[in-house]
């Protein structure tokens, strides 16, 4: 077994031996010393695999069940879905395979101001991993916008579903049904703006700039570009 394989086996143990405690314990540092307990790993290794403690965890959790989407939906066949529905079948797979108090106690977490920007980032993150398994191709400014406005549908949906005590958590599945319909209406109303000989006038200057702009180069790192 390579190091590196042995330190994501070490995490993994650590994760699955935490999430019991979380329910009472919260993502913190009494969940992670009881993971590493139950876990059998030192707790040295534990404190560099997670060196803040809880919310660290808490962001593994996060990043697993994102893998497990994408893992879920390369084994799904969605070939007669239309889009819409595909990102929809994403969105409710992504809140199935996790456990609702256990989000909940994330949630709580990410809420506070030092961590709101960190989970904002796990947002976008779970958007975009959502964008690219369904085969985005978009390299401009859509590339961006697709991705904004599937977070905010997404942290809309989380936010009910937290709250929802319907069946099946039907009421939930609504909400998202509901939510993907406006972001579509936005985006004929958009199109149909962008045709109208007024609306190219007013925008011509910001799509020039807006034109421009490129996706993030995954092979460098960096978050977006302009292009030359």
């Amino acid at each position: 077994m390579t190091r590196e394989n042995s330190i994501e086996t070490a995490k993994s143990r650590i994760l699955a031996a935490a999430l019991p405690h979380v329910p009472f314990d919260g993502w913190s540092d009494a969940t992670l010393r009881a993971a590493l307990a139950d876990s059998g790993v030192a707790a040295a290794m534990g404190a560099g695999l997670f060196p803040r403690g809880g919310i660290d965890l808490a962001i593994a959790y996060h990043k697993a069940g994102d893998h497990d989407l994408v893992d879920a939906l390369a084994q799904t066949d969605m070939s007669a879905l239309r889009f819409r529905e595909k990102v929809t079948a994403a969105v409710r797979l992504r809140l199935q395979l996790v456990d609702k108090e256990i989000v909940r106690k994330g949630a709580a977490l990410f809420a506070l101001p030092q961590n709101s920007v960190e989970g904002g980032a796990l947002v976008w993150g779970t958007s975009d991993r959502i964008w690219t398994a369904l085969n985005d191709t978009s390299r401009d400014i859509n590339w961006y916008s697709k991705r904004a406005t599937l977070a905010a549908v997404y942290g809309a949906t989380v936010l009910f579903w937290l709250g929802d005590t319907s069946q099946d958590d039907g009421d939930t599945w609504q909400f998202l049904d509901r939510r993907i319909e406006n972001v579509m209406q936005f985006e004929k109303i958009k199109a149909s703006f962008g045709k109208n000989r007024i609306g190219q006038v007013l925008m011509s200057v910001p799509l020039k700039f807006l034109e421009r702009i490129a996706a993030p180069d995954r092979s460098s790192g960096l978050p977006g570009r302009l292009n030359d």
